[in-house]
């Protein structure tokens, strides 16, 4: 697992935090992905599409917590946003997200 935190970010402690410090959350799935459910109030850009829409992000001045489906997305997307000079942290996959927030 040490492996894969690394690589993709960590996906579970630090939700909470971010949610008290007013984070955005990311949805980067596909727009029917999207369409056929999200959490309230997400951010939608697919990841394919983060890399031109990142100052969209950027302009938010806040956290990050992204989400797909499995994590994995999630991961490679939060990558491009700490690349970037963007907090984030992979919240996961949504189903788990959703618990976390709750």
């Amino acid at each position: 697992m040490g492996l894969l935190n690394a690589l993709f970010g960590k996906s579970t402690n630090n939700v909470a935090e971010y949610i008290e410090k007013g984070a955005i959350i990311l949805d980067v799935r596909t727009r029917s992905e999207y369409q056929g459910g999200h959490i309230k109030n997400a951010l939608h850009i697919p990841l394919q599409e983060l890399g031109n829409r990142i100052n969209e992000v950027k302009k938010l001045n806040k956290p990050v917590i992204a989400y797909c489906a499995s994590g994995m997305r999630s991961g490679s997307a939060t990558s491009t946003l700490k690349f970037r000079g963007i907090d984030a942290i992979n919240g996961g996959g949504m189903v788990s997200l959703q618990r976390k927030m709750s």
